[in-house]
């Protein structure tokens, strides 16, 4: 059966031709789905305490703490130590060997003899190594003007500027947080069954969010130590615009490729919610309620959101424009049509950026938590797959016409679609992007350009029958293995690949990294080049420590 609307899939979700594209994934926003919002939500709803049982920070700001989260079943402690890092040393190069401050997630509750040990590793990061008792390893690095700016104030207590701490938004931007068996942490297999942890990232989340806590806590000591007894507190709405910054460069961006099975479920969880908002048939007070709520805290972050990056500006700009024509679109909302949301999204897909379309996105679903938060459940994978050698070469060959369609029409004898290539750096065991014209790596290449990929599997198969097997046809030509594995993926997994070419002259990899961090639960995107960024995480939400006064909060 045709598709009547090719914008849409028979099961009511976005084409992936439609949201698979560079483009629209570089303009994503977080949403209620994205894997911090998932975090916060497990944390508060269930039966979890928060504590610091270990604070042995010097006056000059040096030593070590403990925060707990204390849950049902397990506890999870991050251990921090808070180094006197000079001036001169901190850097949020990937090269660095020193930071303000460095952390690992502990499974349980550590002894002095595991503070001890870590104590002895964190430090060095890479160079250093952790047991499986650890979830995830991370540094940080401080704000130094906006730190400087926050101590002084308190010290003499007063609240800092809001204005200043608007422009940056943190006191300390993490540089990595590595988890999932890097430098001998637990492998994900081995803590993916746990409730808590079983979708994505939430060890990482979880570490980022006690990280926060002890951003916080630790200006508030500096303080103290210089101001005594007359120094301030952060206030309570001086703290809710602190979240925790990060600096991240061109290693996150193959991430999305290399796991497609995993890309499917995350797009697949979105388009699903969604599709479910478009088919209600009513607009009830309270969601239209919690419509223009969600819309005005998107205003809020767009009016304080800043970039130097040109290709960012523009789409600040864009979004600003788009937003208020949503506002004034919402006057009428939901007016008097059969499918109020579905209506919405239609006029936002005709009438805004995809800037303001991704904000739409995000706005229709946040409402509707009941409907769709237990899409989240389904956002994981298990990334096993066989390949399947008796499919037939006329099965594999409608597979890549189907779902790789844009990369067969790609003419790759032009040097500009292939003007790039991905490779691994010798120093760090890093992605990095290079330029085939003028760089000498391209020996190196990684696998990344599944475009190229699929158009050499479809040449290398039209010689081959039709009711021939894909075994017979890999025994002449392994070479392919790799990509017809993907392409069998692809074909139950229609959100599964990137359906623009990866090694254009004109891709932008800031896209993938953007797209990836929009489901981190990113704010404030920031770009300094196409290559690296700055975000911001779990501005406006509860602290842990904060928790235990029984303050409701909204996740």
């Amino acid at each position: 059966m045709v598709n009547a609307n090719p914008k849409r899939e028979t099961n009511g979700r976005r084409a992936p031709s439609v949201v698979m594209r560079l483009a629209r994934m570089g303009s994503a926003h977080p949403t209620r789905l994205s894997f911090l919002r998932v975090m916060l939500r497990r944390m508060l709803a269930g039966d979890w305490r928060f504590d610091r049982p270990v604070w042995n920070i010097d006056d000059k700001g040096v030593g070590r703490a403990v925060y707990r989260a204390v849950g049902p079943d397990r506890t999870y402690s991050l251990v921090a130590f808070a180094h006197d890092l000079p001036d001169d040393m901190r850097s949020d190069r990937v090269i660095a060997t020193a930071w303000d401050a460095t952390f690992a997630l502990f499974d349980g509750t550590p002894t002095t003899a595991d503070l001890d040990r870590l104590q002895a590793n964190v430090p060095l990061q890479e160079a250093g190594r952790i047991s499986p008792r650890e979830l995830s390893l991370s540094r940080a690095n401080r704000s130094v003007r906006l730190w400087a700016h926050v101590i002084e104030n308190l010290a003499a207590g007063r609240q800092p500027d809001p204005a200043e701490i608007g422009a940056v938004g943190y006191l300390m931007r993490t540089t990595a947080v590595y988890g999932s068996g890097k430098f001998g942490a637990a492998d994900r297999r081995e803590i993916a069954a746990r409730p808590e942890l079983a979708a994505p990232f939430q060890a990482e989340m979880l570490s980022v969010w006690l990280t926060r806590q002890f951003t916080v806590d630790i200006v508030e000591h500096l303080a103290r130590v210089r101001g005594g007894a007359g120094a301030a507190r952060l206030a309570p709405e001086t703290k809710g615009l602190l979240g925790v910054g990060n600096s991240t460069g061109l290693g996150m961006a193959p991430f999305l490729v290399r796991h497609p099975i995993l890309m499917n479920n995350w797009m697949a969880a979105r388009e699903e919610a969604l599709a479910r908002v478009r088919t209600l048939d009513t607009a009830t007070p309270d969601a239209v309620r919690g419509l223009n709520a969600a819309f005005t805290k998107a205003c809020d972050n767009a009016a304080c959101w800043h970039s130097q990056h040109p290709i960012q500006i523009a789409k600040l700009a864009d979004l600003r424009a788009d937003l208020d024509r949503i506002g004034e679109r919402l006057t009428a909302f939901p007016g008097g049509e059969a499918q109020p949301w579905d209506a919405l999204w239609r006029w936002g897909e005709d009438n805004l950026s995809l800037e303001g379309q991704e904000t739409l996105f995000a706005l229709l679903i946040e409402p509707h938590g009941p409907l769709v938060d237990d899409l989240a459940a389904g956002m994981s994978a298990d990334e096993t797959f066989r390949l399947d050698g008796a499919m037939r070469v006329g099965a594999l060959r409608a597979i890549l016409r189907d779902r790789y369609d844009w990369a067969l029409a790609i003419d790759f004898a032009d040097p500009a679609q292939q003007a790039r290539f991905w490779y691994v750096s010798e120093d760090k065991l890093e992605p990095r992007l290079g330029e085939r014209a003028t760089d000498a790596m391209a020996e190196r290449e990684q696998p990344l350009c599944t475009g190229r990929l699929a158009k050499e599997l479809d040449d290398a198969l039209q010689s081959w029958p039709e009711d021939e097997t894909v075994a017979a046809f890999l025994l002449r030509h392994p070479e392919h293995r790799f990509m017809v594995r993907r392409a069998q993926i692809a074909a139950s997994h229609p959100y599964a690949e990137v359906r623009d070419n990866l090694i254009a002259e004109d891709m932008l990899p800031i896209d993938l990294m953007r797209c990836k961090l929009a489901f981190f639960g990113a704010s404030h995107f920031d770009p300094r080049s196409d290559k690296w960024v700055r975000i911001c995480l779990f501005q406006g939400a509860p602290y842990p420590l904060d928790l235990k006064e029984g303050v409701a909060h909204d996740t």
